[in-house]
Parts: C-alpha cells; structure tokens; sequence
C-alpha cells in the first residue's frame, strides 16, 4: 500500500527589518533547498495604534504596506539568488504574533517556523521571546543563532 504524496515542507520565515532577518531568510533557504521544500515569507504592515483623522490614517497605512512589501520583496530576491526558489509571499496587517497566528491557521502546509535570535544585549527578540514561552504552539520552531555568519548557515543547513 502506498503513502499519499506529501506536499514539499514549507519553512515560514517572518520578514521585518531586523538585522536577524537576514540568517533565518538564508536558514530557512538553505533547509528548503536541502529537502526540496519551500519558502513562505510573512510581513506584517504594523498600523500605528492611535486613529487619527481619516486623511492622515489612510496615508499611514499606505507607508505601512509601502514599507512592507519592498521589505518582502527584497527577501524573496535574496531567497530567489541563493536558491532559485520563488518565495510564497504574504502581507498581513496588525501585530507580527497574532498575524503569524492567523496565518498557521489558515495555512496547514506550513511545517517549521524559522526564527532568528537578535545579537543585542536586551534579549533573543520580541518575536523569538514570544514564541519560546508559548505553551501550545501549533508547529516546530527553529531558533537560528543571529551572529551566524552565511557560511556558517551554508555548512548546517
């Protein structure tokens, strides 16, 4: 008897300005290539929380998604020049965690979430943090070290 065809593994990589950014994108590149999965990259365009005059909130949330998708975009091309793989792409409104939530829900394919940790003094980062307390967290998670340097990703991915 055999097994139903799986689909390739999807590593879900939250895109943000953030210099650690850049070691999961290549991280979870370099895995996908590796098992012949692929990449989805989630950006969250993050409103400002007072409502201002219509004019002016419609404005902000334009820069916001501005913002959102030349960040994602220049991801998938980093993914696309390492890998070849064109990226899933998905621009989502409000906070990161409760969009990244929203998203696995949505999303059954979706089978790791690569994060990386911050280099700085104050901590692993806001989303790293969050996610490594959560009691029931929906899929496997691999926390990359953000000081790696590419060639380090190259040789453990």
């Amino acid at each position: 008897m055999s097994s139903p065809a799986r689909a390739p593994r999807k590593f879900l990589v939250v895109v943000d300005k953030t210099p650690e950014c850049k070691v999961a994108i290549r991280f979870a590149t370099r895995r996908a290539m590796a098992t012949g999965g692929r990449v989805t990259l989630l950006c969250v365009a993050q409103l400002p929380e007072m409502q201002q005059w219509r004019g002016v909130e419609e404005i902000m949330r334009d820069e916001a998604h501005q913002e959102a998708e030349a960040l994602i975009h220049d991801a998938a091309k980093t993914v696309n020049e390492l890998s070849g793989i064109i990226s899933e792409l998905i621009i989502a409104e409000g906070r990161p965690m409760e969009a990244l939530m929203e998203l696995l829900k949505g999303d059954s394919d979706i089978s790791i979430l690569v994060l990386a940790t911050s280099t700085a003094k104050e901590g692993p980062g806001p989303l790293v943090a969050t996610v490594a307390t959560a009691a029931h967290y929906p899929i496997p998670v691999t926390i990359v070290p953000g000081s790696l340097s590419g060639a380090e990703i190259d040789s453990l991915a």
